[in-house]
């Protein structure tokens, strides 16, 4: 017998042989080690078969597929992401104490004449300077399919020109506020600042300190 036995049905009184316990029992148990290193000092040559597994403290429980050790899934070793795309979404009961606080900053552009919002510009903070009145304008989603849930955020800074906020084509576009033209709010005064949020389709909310 070379290989682990899977599962024996023993009857009463029945004499267990060398290579019972050492295939239906000892090789298909978790095995403990202190480390890898002492895993692979006892565990080697032929002693070493598929579907060995053990446990460490370092790695966690591992199994050997023949070739090499290799982490149960949902077991990995804790280690660094980079560039990696999670495939549902991290809550916190998963996570471990971060070295620093998660964080998410914002893109920022000057603007200093009409601008009609890109693709990038989705999580950024547009400013205005003006001395003119001066139009941000949000594209159909035909033109830019922004996702819906997309914010861009807007501040006039400086500049006589009072910013406005409005679609490039309000026939489609719809633009959602509280401004006394709900459909083209203006930023309120110098240092005013909103955020249009993709609520649907061509539909946008635009919350903050609007006239």
């Amino acid at each position: 017998m070379t290989a682990n036995a899977g599962y024996h049905a023993y009857a009463t009184g029945d004499v267990l042989t060398a290579a019972q316990v050492q295939y239906n029992l000892q090789n298909q148990t978790v095995m403990y080690f202190a480390t890898t290193t002492a895993r692979d000092a006892a565990l080697t040559g032929s002693i070493l078969v598929d579907g060995m597994v053990a446990y460490t403290p370092a790695t966690g429980v591992m199994y050997y597929n023949g070739t090499a050790w290799t982490a149960i899934a949902g077991a990995a070793a804790a280690g660094t992401l980079t560039g990696t795309t999670l495939a549902s979404n991290v809550v916190n009961s998963s996570l471990t104490t971060f070295g620093t606080a998660p964080q998410i900053n914002l893109g920022y552009a000057a603007k200093t004449a009409a601008y009609t919002t890109v693709l990038g510009d989705n999580g950024y903070l547009l400013s205005m300077n003006n001395a003119a009145t001066q139009a941000f304008s949000i594209p159909t989603n035909a033109s830019v399919a922004y996702p819906v849930g997309a914010q861009i955020s807007f501040v006039w800074i400086t500049g006589a020109g009072q910013p406005t906020i409005s679609a490039v084509t309000s026939g489609t576009t719809t633009i959602l506020s509280t401004g006394a033209t709900s459909t083209a709010p203006k930023l309120r005064v110098v240092n005013s600042a909103a955020t249009a949020v993709k609520i649907a389709t061509d539909t946008w909310l635009i919350t903050g300190d609007i006239a």
